[in-house]
């Protein structure tokens, strides 16, 4: 939810002299923008293996989605040259909102797989070009007053986002498998297409209500003083934020941080949901889509939220560079709850929603601690937002690439050996927050 659609916050913005009202159109887009984002990185996850492809191929192709909105910041500044945000917002949810569509009659085919994937990459692309312009309209319709005044908004609504896709959109899917359909929960397969068919169709008209909305109701969004004016003006600047960006003092440790801190979270991520929906005998949970959603997406998307609140206050109040070792602990000593639940394999509901809320919560807490060092270390300079959206992007690498390899590693290694791994693979994030440099100081 960064705002990378300017490579360089220096310029000097002047807000339309009228526009919509922010609760019109901050609350949709931002959470239009987490529809996407969450269905392709996360969700998609649970339908692949739906679907019947194994934790290696559910686990890599998932990840790989993720890898237009690692490469966001590098096209960025070439939008803000024609038409306005605004168009481009609403032209990326129109394309989208087809294609969710083209996805679910996809699922018709006997071969469904390949145009669904190239459908999916397609999407993915149209949905970071919907980020930088979204967050392009956010950043120049409004003045600093305003833009902090409904950055809980935005934070909320891309989070209920996240939210009615990784809980309400699974769920909707495996009642409609059992109940519906009458299938059993438990079996992966092509049976599960029909479930997946109306989720997407419905995601494809949620998707064209937004673009109706937000051609009513939201702005069109200005442009900064030093927008590009040419492919080559905008290469050029491009260029230069590359070029200062590796002169920084301390720049490969810094990038380092970017890569590491959240080592751990990468390699977990993918197959913890995925050990959540396996069966016992493979070493699961043996979890329905309507446990899974309700388990790890609503109790434990509350229990990050409180956990993110936590973290900034306690960031707050002890300064980063005291907080950091402590907010490192926090985001991968709870690592473990999955080893537990591995070796322990409980039927007990409450039991298996206490550790994903335990590990959740202190996810919350520590990950404050990498968005505020890449704010005030990384990003400082000439181009604040451009640095901030690489240090983000190397993060998006981090994730993208440990999340292919996911799921290859996990069937080599069974789900207690792999989560032994994770909590091996902790050990570089600790190297890096105790070498991280701190060259600007902050209250």
């Amino acid at each position: 939810m960064s705002s990378d659609s300017a490579i360089d916050s220096a310029s000097v913005i002047t807000p339309p002299a009228k526009t919509k009202h922010p609760l019109l159109w901050v609350p949709t887009g931002y959470f239009t923008m987490a529809l996407t984002y969450n269905i392709l990185t996360a969700a998609a996850v649970i339908m692949f293996s739906n679907l019947g492809m194994s934790n290696a191929e559910a686990a890599g192709y998932a990840s790989a989605l993720g890898l237009a909105y690692t490469i966001k910041p590098l096209f960025a500044a070439f939008l803000e040259m024609y038409k306005t945000k605004k168009f481009f917002v609403l032209a990326s949810q129109i394309i989208q909102g087809i294609g969710f569509i083209g996805v679910a009659l996809a699922l018709n085919l006997p071969s469904f797989f390949l145009p669904m994937i190239v459908l999916f990459w397609v999407i993915s692309f149209i949905g970071s070009v919907q980020d930088i312009t979204s967050d392009g309209v956010y950043v120049t319709s409004m003045d600093s007053k305003q833009q902090a005044q409904y950055c809980g908004v935005q934070s909320l609504s891309w989070n209920l986002g996240k939210l009615a896709i990784t809980g309400g959109l699974i769920i909707l899917t495996g009642f409609l498998h059992e109940n519906v359909f009458g299938h059993d929960p438990l079996v992966n397969g092509t049976d599960w297409t029909q479930s997946w068919q109306i989720a997407f169709a419905l995601l494809g008209a949620v998707m064209l209500a937004m673009a109706a909305w937000h051609w009513k109701f939201m702005p069109d969004g200005s442009r900064s003083e030093n927008t590009p004016t040419s492919v080559k003006e905008a290469s050029a600047t491009l260029l230069d934020a590359f070029i200062t960006f590796f002169q920084k003092k301390g720049i490969w440790m810094m990038i380092g941080f970017a890569l590491l801190f959240r080592l751990s979270y990468g390699f977990l991520l993918a197959p913890s949901m995925l050990f959540m929906k396996d069966s016992m005998e493979n070493g699961g949970l043996s979890l329905t889509n309507q446990e899974f959603g309700l388990i790890y997406s609503v109790f434990g998307l509350i229990a990050m939220i409180i956990g993110s609140l936590i973290g900034g206050f306690y960031v707050a109040k002890k300064g980063l560079k005291k907080a950091l070792f402590p907010l490192c602990c926090a985001i991968n000593i709870p690592n473990v709850t999955f080893l537990l639940l591995s070796v322990i394999q409980p039927e007990s509901y409450a039991l298996i929603a206490t550790g994903v809320i335990v590990e959740q919560f202190f996810f919350g807490i520590g990950s404050v601690g990498f968005m505020i060092y890449l704010m005030q270390q990384l990003a400082p300079g000439k181009y604040t937002t451009a640095h901030y959206a690489f240090g983000t992007a190397l993060m998006g690498l981090c994730m993208m690439l440990t999340g292919m390899v996911s799921g290859v590693l996990q069937e080599a290694m069974g789900y207690t050996g792999y989560f032994i791994f994770v909590m091996v693979a902790t050990i570089p994030s600790f190297l890096i927050c105790w070498l991280a440099p701190f060259h600007h100081k902050h209250d």
